[in-house]
């Protein structure tokens, strides 16, 4: 297993998580068998936001003897009504379902304090400017929560949350498909409404500026709809020229600036065991650019970090140099901020660029990447 710092938590993730909500209304040894064979592949992030007893018991049970191996996302204000799950700001309510989650579980403490479902203003309003979040501090300062997280899917939101500066964490959704829509759109109405084809642009620049912006402020994202709730994986389903497979998916999303964990959602030891095959497999299996490059010209020129330029004689991490760029470009500030930092610490720069053109020939975006590799060496003075 790999693992990536969530940010400045102190604790550090499995770069393929566990997304717990298949596993609801599944018997206990299916939720057992899925969480042994995580956890015994190094997986170390659960994500539970499913308000219900049932679910939130057996999780607990499978936990039992292990609780400090698994970095825990739980909820404030997932609820339900009638057994389905809904939204809550209610503070009472809130209160309830947490104290829940935690005798439940059968601990005394969430890793990762997530304020739940933050899509529109309103929504934001209900958390950041009302009892919730005093309550989610006092959570922290008590330490029956280690880190504050939010969870949202939508980019313009996301942004105002990870702007507050109180949140360590965001929950996004991401995957190619979310990508390449329109930020205004409710991209959870879009996949239940299947994919429209017509609707697809290049990868969005509000989505591209968030995960920049989380990748400054070393806010780390963990990723949920890795799959786009299957429908990626299907070729009835797919918006592209063909059905992704969970490792191009899982991929997509580890490529993004910020990503910390790809959070999978899995109902069983074996659709587990597929996820994890993401480590030990080679490029060309990973690869996602023949699918989505064949949507929209208006990809070309734009580096989508796939790493399908390597390897580059100099041993320049030309997707590293590229992320890194394209957040000093859009905020110059970013060069101070620490992105010039990291871009120092790279074992090659774009100043070590010998410009043989091996990477452009590779390229499936066109993108000029020896200009680029000058243009970083110019802003980061490296």
């Amino acid at each position: 297993m790999r693992y990536r710092a969530l940010g400045n938590t102190g604790m550090q993730a499995s770069v393929i998580g566990l997304g717990a909500e298949h596993l609801d209304g599944k018997s206990y040894e299916i939720v057992k068998e899925t969480l042994d064979t995580a956890t015994e592949n190094g997986v170390n992030i659960v994500d539970i936001f499913m308000p219900g007893h049932d679910i939130r018991q057996k999780l607990g049970k499978a936990l039992r003897g292990r609780r400090k191996e698994m970095i825990i996302q739980g909820h404030l204000g997932s609820s339900d009504v009638n057994q389905q799950y809904d939204i809550s700001r209610d503070m009472p309510t809130v209160k309830k379902y947490f104290d829940n989650l935690l005798v439940d579980l059968g601990t005394d403490y969430i890793d990762i304090g997530m304020l739940f479902f933050i899509d529109t203003e309103d929504h934001f309003d209900a958390v950041f400017h009302s009892e919730f979040i005093r309550y989610a501090q006092q959570l922290k300062q008590g330490g029956t929560i280690r880190a504050i997280g939010a969870s949202s899917h939508n980019p313009v939101i996301a942004r105002k949350i990870v702007e507050t500066g109180v949140v360590e964490l965001l929950m996004f959704s991401i995957n190619p498909a979310f990508d390449m829509v329109p930020a205004n759109t409710d991209v959870l109405d879009y996949l239940s409404k299947d994919f429209e084809k017509d609707t697809m642009l290049k990868i969005d620049e509000k989505r591209a500026e968030l995960y920049r912006l989380c990748e400054q402020r070393n806010i780390p994202i963990t990723v949920m709809k890795t799959f786009g709730g299957g429908k990626l994986l299907s070729p009835q389903y797919t918006p592209f020229a063909s059905a992704l497979t969970p490792k191009q998916c899982i991929h997509y999303a580890l490529t993004r600036p910020g990503v910390a964990s790809a959070l999978v959602g899995c109902q069983s030891r074996v659709e587990m065991l597929e996820s994890i095959s993401y480590l030990n497999s080679p490029e060309e299996e990973l690869d996602f650019t023949a699918a989505i490059s064949s949507m929209n010209e208006d990809f070309k020129g734009s580096c989508v970090y796939c790493n399908h330029c390597l390897p580059c004689p100099s041993n320049i991490d030309i997707a590293a140099v590229n992320k890194y760029l394209d957040i000093a470009l859009a905020d110059q500030t970013a060069v101070v901020k620490g992105i010039g930092q990291h871009y120092r610490e790279l074992s090659a720069h774009g100043s070590d660029c010998i410009e043989c053109g091996n990477c452009e020939s590779k390229c499936p975006f066109s993108v000029s990447i020896i200009h680029n590799m000058k243009k970083a060496a110019e802003v980061f003075s490296v």
